[in-house]
């Protein structure tokens, strides 16, 4: 259930909210907070290439993390009060498919491939989880970590 693949993507317009808090404490909590407000508002939201499709860059160190919710974009304009909006530049990546309900297990599985196969993190690039809403409990998903050169 759980395969791994390298890929590399192309840099991605997004516009959408953010929340920073403790890591872990405010997480999972914090996450699905900003998520269902960026659901609240999304049709404030311009230029929207698919809005059943979140995705959520985030960074963490040992203390907090900010973890965004953002919808694609054609173009950086018109962005709303109270929302960013930035490119994530092209990348190389390591993605795994789970759904809402396997997050956790798939993170232990992502982590142990790239160890295995000799990929290290690219620490000064966002994670992203990219969340497929289709109004079910449980809902298809990818966890996106960026990597560096093989070592």
């Amino acid at each position: 259930m759980f395969e791994c693949e390298v890929f590399s993507r192309e840099a991605i317009k997004l516009i959408g909210l953010n929340f920073t808090g403790p890591f872990p404490s405010s997480f999972p909590a914090g996450a699905v907070k900003v998520q269902n407000e960026l659901g609240s508002r999304k049709s404030v939201i311009k230029n929207t290439v698919n809005n059943q499709v979140v995705f959520s860059p985030y960074f963490a160190n040992e203390i907090m993390a900010t973890y965004f919710a953002c919808f694609e974009v054609s173009e950086l304009n018109d962005i709303p009060e109270g929302m960013m909006g930035f490119i994530i530049p092209a990348h190389d990546y390591v993605k795994i498919s789970c759904t809402n309900k396997t997050i956790q297990e798939a993170y232990g599985k992502i982590f142990e491939w790239i160890g295995q196969n000799g990929y290290t993190q690219n620490g000064s690039a966002c994670s992203i989880e990219v969340f497929y809403t289709n109004g079910r409990e449980e809902e298809p998903v990818e966890i996106l970590i960026p990597i560096a050169n093989k070592a």
